[in-house]
C-alpha cells in the first residue's frame, strides 16, 4: 500500500470534518479520503466498478417445499 502526504484546503477540511461529525460512526479521513478517490477514479474509467455480490446457496435446498411459510416451525423443532 502506498502512503501519500496531502494538503486539504480549509474548505474541503471542514466539509470533511462535518461530514465525520454527522456519522453515527465516524469514519476516519484515511477511510473518506479512499472513498472519494475510488468514486472519483471509477466514475473517470480509470478504475474498474467492483463487481456484485453474488451469493450461493452451500446446497440444493432442504427439500422441503413451505419453508418460506413455515420456518419458524422447522426452526422451533431444532
Amino acid at each position: 500500500m502506498k502512503r501519500a502526504t496531502i494538503t486539504i484546503p480549509d474548505d474541503l477540511a471542514a466539509a470533511v470534518d462535518r461530514y465525520v461529525q454527522a456519522q453515527e460512526a465516524p469514519p476516519a479521513l484515511t477511510a473518506v479520503v479512499q472513498t472519494a478517490l475510488r468514486v472519483y477514479l471509477t466514475e473517470r474509467g480509470y478504475l474498474r466498478a467492483p463487481g456484485h455480490l453474488r451469493i450461493t446457496p452451500a446446497r440444493r435446498g432442504s427439500g422441503r417445499h413451505d419453508i418460506s411459510r413455515a420456518h419458524d416451525r422447522y426452526l422451533a423443532a431444532r
